[in-house]
């Protein structure tokens, strides 16, 4: 097995800006042939689209859009270039939203990841993601078939039939949750059996060091990746376990929650991706997950773009007076003054009574000026706290619930 799965793994900074300057108008233009998209994107020029700062200016896809979408145009609602019987599966994820599939070609690009976990031809996957509905099941067999590794579509749950198909198969990769693993490590010493897992594959889950460190004093290499029903392979570990690198077949950007504007390297913010698939480009898709990039390259020699993995949620409407405060609203009290490098609202109580305070970064005392623009675009007053630039936390939260109801 080589190190790298492909040459694009290891493509020079100049390398990268040629193919997205080719790659990127392609996919516009692929993405303007879906009903959705050709709305959404109506007035670009798929031609001008060739660099990240020219992405950046197109219009940001939530998955509420999408959803919606879809209830009045089901299933795909307008945003996939193929009808859905040209599809090979159609899945249902819980909302519910609806996902398109295909065999061919490593369609959702998994086999990127469990490349970079070592597994390949003479592996037998225990697939333990489910096959029922949604496609995380799906999705990782199609990558253990793209690396020539054999599967046990074994999905969730049974445990005693999974240890007695890892015992009598021999399987030596797990897929799946990081936590179901321990649930069939310790089933098996229960039972007495000795199973041969040297690798595990997982997603869908917070991997904790701890339950890293569990696997690994059994012998176990267990690496991560990041990646979503409607995107698939977002970003991956590798050996190196140094951050998570962004696989070649998407674009990622950190953007501050609420807007679609891109942060710098370092600041914690939503991630957003477009994906290059043509049968489903969705372009600067929302996925309400919060990171970092990660500078420099990992030392595994992989040169694409790292982040800082999962670390919570972009999405953090807050309910405060009996009103919803959402981070779209912070944004466009930012975008109301120039000065405000970054703007972070506080939900506090009182005795028996919400309160609601705005620390604003800003080098003006401007409190009064200040109100009045919370009070138009929150929505209620508020108490407003003054704070030097760059002092508020770099943890991408614009709306922090300090409340407690215990």
């Amino acid at each position: 097995m080589t190190d790298f799965y492909d040459e694009l793994e290891t493509r020079s900074e100049d390398e990268r800006a040629g193919w997205l300057a080719t790659a990127l108008p392609a996919a516009i233009g692929r993405a303007k042939t879906a009903p959705a998209l050709a709305r959404l994107l109506r007035d670009v020029d798929p031609a001008a689209i060739t660099t990240r700062a020219a992405l950046a200016n197109l219009p940001v896809i939530r998955k509420a859009e999408l959803t919606e979408a879809q209830k009045k145009n089901p299933p795909f609602g307008g945003f996939a270039t193929r009808l859905a019987a040209e599809f090979d599966h159609i899945f249902q994820s819980p909302g519910p939203i609806y996902e398109p599939g295909r065999l061919d070609n490593d369609w959702w690009r998994l086999g990127r990841f469990l490349h970079a976990c070592g597994i390949g031809r003479g592996d037998i996957v225990q697939n333990c993601f489910a096959y029922h509905l949604t496609p995380a099941g799906m999705m990782f067999e199609s990558g253990a078939r793209a690396v020539d590794a054999a599967v046990l579509p074994a999905g969730t749950g049974q445990t005693d039939l999974q240890v007695r198909a890892a015992a009598d198969i021999g399987t030596t990769v797990y897929a799946g949750t990081p936590d179901f693993l321990k649930v069939i490590l310790e089933r098996a010493d229960e039972l007495g059996e000795t199973l041969s897992f040297t690798r595990a594959a997982v997603a869908g889950g917070a991997l904790f060091p701890s339950l890293r460190q569990l696997y690994a004093d059994r012998g176990i290499q267990t690496l991560q990746c990041y990646a979503t029903a409607d995107l698939g392979n977002i970003a991956y570990e590798s050996l190196a376990m140094e951050g998570m690198i962004v696989d070649e077949g998407v674009i990622v950007e950190i953007v501050r929650p609420g807007t679609g504007t891109p942060l710098a390297d370092g600041e914690v913010g939503e991630v957003l991706v477009t994906s290059l698939n043509p049968d489903y480009p969705l372009i600067r898709f929302a996925t309400g997950d919060l990171s970092a990039v990660l500078p420099g390259n990992s030392p595994c020699g992989r040169s694409n773009m790292r982040i800082k993995g999962w670390m919570g949620r972009a999405d953090q409407t807050t309910k405060i007076k009996g009103m919803f405060v959402r981070p779209e609203q912070v944004a466009s009290l930012v975008a109301r003054h120039p000065e405000i490098t970054r703007a972070r609202v506080l939900a506090d109580r009182e005795g028996e009574m919400d309160t609601m305070t705005v620390q604003i970064e800003s080098p003006r005392e401007a409190q009064a000026e200040y109100a009045s623009s919370i009070l138009a675009t929150l929505k209620m007053k508020a108490r407003v706290q003054i704070v030097a630039p760059d002092s508020l936390p770099n943890d991408g939260l614009v709306i922090e619930d300090r409340r407690r109801y215990d």
